[in-house]
């Protein structure tokens, strides 16, 4: 059986709740989607094979590294094409931290963004009518 990382481990009196990094991956990724101007999350190769079949991966482009309280977050976006990098970068960094704290209860001590590139819009040609006759 393969070894399952978990974190986050707190006791109580029913017994004690662990919560595994790709937990913290999903909710890193997923916060930081949300953020305007953000137009996808960079996933490499592992991201294209989930894509090939169809399969969401919430936590495509993002690295974490957790500790007993503490996490550290790397995050790989593709930005809208429009948008200043550093106001984005700025909201996608509060957004993850602010969604990591509140569902987990972890402290975020670092989150870097990584971005990877620029999406430009498709610009519509328009098409030429074709005569019959020149």
């Amino acid at each position: 059986m393969g070894e399952q990382i978990l974190v986050n481990t707190e006791r109580s009196d029913l017994g004690q709740v662990r919560i595994a990094d790709e937990v913290v991956g999903i909710i890193a990724g997923l916060a930081a989607s949300e953020v305007e101007g953000v137009h996808s999350m960079s996933g490499g190769i592992t991201g294209g094979i989930y894509d090939m079949f169809g399969r969401k991966n919430f936590s495509k482009g993002v690295k974490v590294e957790v500790g007993q309280v503490e996490v550290a977050v790397d995050i790989a976006i593709f930005l809208e094409y429009g948008y200043r990098v550093p106001d984005v970068a700025t909201r996608v960094q509060e957004n993850v931290k602010k969604a990591i704290e509140s569902m987990t209860g972890l402290t975020v001590v670092e989150i870097n963004v990584h971005v990877q590139g620029i999406h430009f819009p498709q610009t519509q040609v328009p098409e030429e009518k074709e005569t019959r006759v020149k």
